[in-house]
């Protein structure tokens, strides 16, 4: 899979509200989550994904996320080829609090 095949959506068509049942994933290393992360995200590193792969819902959609969106296209890949319905934000947490989205 390739970065031109993997599902990608930019922060405008992230309802906001996010969906009930929407899970997001912060694949940001340690500090970057501790600066401010997407509310209810679960953060898992993406060093750490492949052995924390059970902590991610194979049902529903998951939003995958990091800074720019480089790290999570890597996870959204991953994710995709273990059958997650997993979709990649464009721009990552940037773009994120760019559009004026609230971070904690």
């Amino acid at each position: 899979m390739d970065e031109n095949t993997i599902p990608t959506v930019d922060v405008a068509g992230v309802p906001d509200p996010l969906p009930a049942g929407l899970v997001v994933v912060d694949v940001r290393e340690d500090d970057e989550w501790a600066s401010g992360h997407v509310d209810g995200a679960l953060h898992i590193p993406l060093s750490d994904l492949a052995a924390r792969i059970d902590e991610v819902p194979a049902e529903g959609q998951v939003l995958v996320y990091c800074r720019s969106g480089g790290r999570s296209a890597r996870a959204t890949a991953f994710l995709q080829q273990r059958g997650v319905d997993a979709v990649n934000l464009a721009g990552g947490v940037i773009a994120w609090h760019q559009a004026g989205r609230r971070l904690v």
